[in-house]
């Protein structure tokens, strides 16, 4: 069953962000400091056959665990590390509380011999799109998991947004039956563009090469466009792994998941500029048609341009604003490997917040007159965040990491405008370029 998403989730505009953390306990295993930190395992679980107890190694103080019913992921929770396991009696009563109401509807569905969900019609034709730029190690491993998929008569597309040297080449080499295509210049927003573009299907399926998808992403995404007013559907994402204190803040204050219940996100029910809650770019799947309905992905947004972030929560924006709905299937399950080391961290969040502001310069620019009033909003939101991080609030992210975040909204609106100068003046050289050859 698909829920229409009508509540409201924080201020306008709001994104999983450094102060959007779980209000948890002092003692919680997912609070960690950055002296002393144990790592966290990661823990797959099919709830169904539940284990007498989850054997981790020992250096692990905590585990996440997912719960999956049947293979579907129903619930997580974050548990204690006893001597290298984790006991029988808190798994119970961690799915009990996390997964109950989920696994009863779909037990209470499959007694009364309904279907599992309303997919209608026939299934779309899907091609995989991965862009990538100087990652070969990540490329790899996801690629890796991509020809673990079932074979639905889909095609895999990676496009190398600039890369330096040939390793990215060389990585895609070794996957036979994967197509490479190489863009001369840097930015994600452009390598969409280039995959939607070049794609030989219906559906363009996108993840982040930093990513591995799982083994019934595909099939889940595939079963949510039977409605012709879906443009995109988006998925779960969860850790690979958090192994540091970066790993473990990154996804306690921006993590990608959005929870274990299927949602249709329509404009007309909610504001458009809450469209961060629908997913996020490193797992979303769109029509190919999406470019003649709402256009192509903005190239002066995202990474590889001064604003380092937002084209795909623009492109969603975009989406909710024409009156087309997002999906959000958590079936369609991805595992994102997030930043290792606390420099990347703070750097990211820093780019989150510069993607957030250059986003909302660009809606101003086209005449979003609420524009200032959404950004004043958010940095209040902001504001007392990092109050609490002052005061020491037990749970409340680094102050660090919201001095990085403000520091990158301050940088958003001069960072759009430089971007997008760069595009006019690189088309204004390509017309040159080619008016020369003409020429000639």
């Amino acid at each position: 069953m698909t829920t229409p998403a009508t509540r409201k989730l924080g201020p306008a505009l709001r994104r999983p962000g450094v102060e959007q953390v779980a209000r948890a306990a002092p003692s919680s295993p997912m609070v960690p400091g950055r002296a002393g930190h144990r790592p966290v395992a990661i823990v797959d679980l099919e709830a169904s056959a539940l284990p007498p107890a989850v054997q981790v190694p020992r250096h692990y103080g905590s585990a996440l665990v997912l719960f999956r019913w049947h293979g579907v992921p129903v619930g997580q929770a974050v548990l204690p590390v006893r001597e290298g396991r984790v006991p029988a009696d808190l798994l119970r009563a961690a799915l009990e509380r996390e997964a109950a109401p989920r696994i009863a509807r779909r037990e209470l569905r499959r007694w009364l011999g309904a279907p599992e969900d309303e997919a209608v019609g026939p299934l779309p034709s899907v091609s995989v799109a991965v862009c990538t730029r100087d990652r070969p190690e990540d490329l790899a491993r996801c690629l890796a998991a991509l020809a673990r998929l079932p074979d639905t008569g889909h095609e895999v597309l990676v496009v190398d947004s600039a890369s330096h040297g040939d390793a990215t080449r060389q990585v895609v080499a070794a996957h036979p039956g994967v197509r490479y295509l190489r863009e001369a210049r840097p930015g994600l927003d452009r390598a969409r563009n280039r995959a939607l573009r070049e794609a030989r299907h219906e559906v363009v399926a996108f993840t982040d090469d930093d990513a591995a998808v799982d083994a019934g992403w595909l099939t889940a995404i595939r079963r949510r466009f039977g409605d012709a007013r879906t443009l995109c559907v988006t998925g779960l994402t969860l850790p690979l792994e958090l192994e540091t204190p970066a790993q473990v803040w990154f996804e306690r204050t921006n993590g990608f998941g959005r929870g274990f219940d299927r949602l249709a996100f329509q404009g007309a029910l909610m504001n458009p500029f809450r469209m961060a809650v629908a997913g996020a770019g490193v797992n979303m799947a769109l029509r190919r048609t999406v470019t003649d309905r709402v256009g192509p992905f903005d190239e002066a947004l995202d990474a590889g341009t001064p604003t380092r972030s937002g084209g795909d929560h623009d492109m969603f924006l975009r989406i909710l604003q024409a009156g087309y709905q997002i999906v959000y299937e958590p079936a369609a399950l991805v595992w994102h490997r997030h930043r290792r080391e606390w420099a990347a961290l703070e750097d990211a969040v820093r780019g989150y917040g510069t993607g957030v502001y250059a986003l909302l310069t660009r809606h101003l620019l086209e005449g979003e007159v609420g524009a200032p009033q959404l950004a004043l909003g958010w940095l209040r939101w902001q504001l007392h965040g990092l109050w609490r991080a002052w005061r020491g609030v037990p749970g409340a992210a680094p102050v660090a990491l919201h001095l990085a975040e403000l520091r990158g909204c301050l940088e958003g609106p001069g960072a759009y405008a430089r971007s997008r100068r760069r595009l006019t003046e690189m088309a204004r050289a390509e017309r040159a370029i080619a008016e020369a050859g003409a020429e000639a």
